[in-house]
């Protein structure tokens, strides 16, 4: 099958380089050193899914039509990349794999005529260098959207990695959401998910970023879908229980991520000199809760704390991120 794939960061280079794995012809739509890596060497996947480099074409934007098309950009360059590869995209399956809450509407606007699917990448990916992939714990894809076009795209990607298909799609955006609040912490502080969370006093401020988010999402009505170990239950109680409570969420999901100290896609921005995802996170939490007149003073300040470390490049010791708060 014909498949291109826009973006080949840790999430779009895994994509491309399972489905080239398994035989299908693969165009990835990169830039700069990402582009000219992986058009002289391929990508190099290593980790839980295998060890591989598989060989893809590589461009700057589409010339030709595929018969699929999975976008993985970080949310903020999802809306001028698909604008760049309008042309190509209409009338064939568009699988968006992206954090936060507005992929699906952004991959409306900018490819109208595609059938836009959305996707959840539960899979833990680390891309730190051009053309290497490292997966450090397997999991699930959710997808959701059109019936037919959700089918087809489960066909495929069932094929190199498990699957999970729901028709409640926006639940399992927020129930993500509360999953990727453990990324901001450590690009604050340069450590690893798993060493924020074994920090008791970072670990606290986790906790209660998860139940701003959560509580801003029951304000909006919304029914949080089951994802691993959180269930719109589970994030109930998160919510209503004292905080202490709280702080087994986050080591639960530390302990699922397993002993490969894992990043988490924010720092992987932040160690690339690259523009975060926080404004579509935290920053998104802080936004909504506005609407719904919930306060979110823990989300704001880390969003705060991480745009600082974008503009300086230096990361903060745990103490002086308690003493922001």
């Amino acid at each position: 099958m014909r498949v291109a794939v826009i973006g080949a960061g840790a999430i779009g280079g895994t994509i491309a380089a399972l489905l080239a794995r398994e035989g299908h012809d693969v165009t990835i739509v990169a830039r700069g050193a990402n582009l000219e890596t992986i058009a002289r060497h391929g990508i190099h996947l290593r980790g839980a899914w295998g060890d591989f480099t598989a060989r893809v074409t590589a461009v700057p934007r589409l010339v030709t039509t595929p018969e699929i098309a999975f976008v993985a950009t970080k949310a903020q360059d999802a809306r001028a990349a698909l604008a760049d590869q309008a042309p190509f995209l209409g009338g064939l399956p568009l699988v968006v794999v992206q954090n936060g809450l507005e992929g699906l509407q952004s991959a409306r606007l900018g490819a109208p005529r595609a059938d836009v699917i959305g996707a959840l990448a539960l899979y833990a990916a680390s891309y730190l260098s051009p053309g290497e992939v490292t997966i450090t714990a397997p999991g699930e894809t959710y997808l959701g959207g059109p019936v037919i076009a959700s089918l087809y795209a489960s066909r495929l990607l069932g094929s190199v990695m498990p699957i999970v298909l729901t028709d409640n799609f926006e639940g399992a955006q927020w129930t993500k959401l509360i999953i990727n609040h453990v990324n901001a912490l450590p690009a604050i502080t340069g450590l690893s998910v798993q060493q924020v969370v074994a920090n008791r006093a970072l670990r606290v401020l986790m906790t209660e970023s998860m139940r701003e988010a959560a509580r801003v999402g029951f304000a909006k009505g919304i029914t949080f879908e089951k994802i691993s170990t959180l269930s719109n239950g589970l994030l109930r109680l998160l919510v209503r229980l004292p905080a202490s409570f709280g702080q087994l969420l986050p080591w639960l999901m530390a302990r699922r991520m397993g002993s490969t100290p894992n990043p988490g896609s924010t720092l992987q921005s932040i160690r690339r000199h690259q523009p975060t995802e926080i404004d579509y996170l935290n920053g998104a939490v802080v936004r909504l809760g506005k609407t719904v007149d919930v306060p979110t003073p823990v989300s704001a300040t880390i969003v705060d704390l991480v745009h600082e470390v974008e503009r300086s490049g230096q990361f903060m010791a745990p103490d002086a991120v308690l003493a922001r708060f």
